[in-house]
C-alpha cells in the first residue's frame, strides 16, 4: 500500500427501501430506459449500461414485518451507496488504511458479483465499498442470471482479516473472488435488515 490514500475507482450504484415497490421499478426502468437484470418479492436491480446494477430497491411490504418501523432503516429512502475499487487487494488495503483510524464496516459480504464492505458515517449514512468478483461486466450478468444468484441474490458474510491473510500469504485474487457458500434462502430477509 502507498502512502498516498486510496481512492474509489467508480460510484457503482445507489439502493433504496421502499414501500412502493412495484411502482419505484416500473420508474426506475421508464427514466433511465432500464433493464431489470433480477428481481423477486424482496429485491429487484436495474442497470442502464453495461453493469451489473446501478439501482437496487429494497420491499419494506415484505421486510417491514422482521423491521421496527421507528428505525431508519425501517422508512423508505436511500439505503446506501457504492463505490467500486480496482482490486480485492485495494479494497483490503482501504479496509486496512481505514482500521488503522479506527473506522471498521459494520457488515463484510461476499454478494457474488462484489466483495463488498459496508461502512456508516457518523450520521449514519450507509456506503459499500466493493470490488468486483469479475474481469468482464458480461461475466457478472451472467451470474446474476444463475442458478447460485437466484438461490441467494444477498449473498455471505466473511472475515476480511482472514480473506487479508489469505490474499498476504500469496493465493491469488482470482481464488478469492469465486463465492463458494450459500446461506439458505430463510436467513436472506434477515441479512437484508444487518
Amino acid at each position: 500500500m502507498s502512502s498516498q490514500s486510496i481512492r474509489p475507482k467508480t460510484f457503482a450504484h445507489v439502493v433504496y427501501r421502499t414501500y412502493r415497490f412495484q411502482q419505484m421499478l416500473d420508474w426506475y426502468v421508464t427514466v433511465f430506459n432500464g433493464k431489470i437484470q433480477y428481481h423477486n418479492p424482496v429485491i429487484a436491480f436495474v442497470t442502464y449500461d453495461d453493469e451489473h446494477h446501478r439501482v437496487a430497491l429494497l420491499n419494506l411490504s415484505v421486510i417491514k414485518g422482521e423491521s421496527d418501523a421507528r428505525t431508519p432503516r425501517g422508512q423508505p429512502g436511500m439505503d446506501h451507496v457504492a463505490y467500486g475499487y480496482r482490486s480485492l487487494g485495494e479494497l483490503l488495503d482501504k479496509y486496512t488504511e481505514l482500521k488503522a483510524k479506527d473506522i471498521l464496516p459494520y457488515w463484510c459480504i461476499h454478494h457474488g458479483i462484489t466483495v463488498s464492505l459496508y461502512y456508516a458515517d457518523p450520521d449514519g449514512n450507509q456506503m459499500e465499498f466493493q470490488a468486483d468478483c469479475f474481469t468482464s461486466n458480461d461475466d457478472a450478468n451472467a451470474f446474476m442470471y444463475g442458478p447460485n444468484f437466484e438461490t441467494n441474490p444477498i449473498g455471505v458474510e466473511f472475515d476480511p482479516e482472514s480473506m487479508l491473510a489469505r490474499l498476504r500469504a500469496g493465493e491469488p485474487e482470482a481464488d478469492l473472488l469465486p463465492r463458494r457458500e450459500h446461506l439458505p434462502v430463510s436467513e436472506i430477509r434477515g441479512s437484508l435488515l444487518g
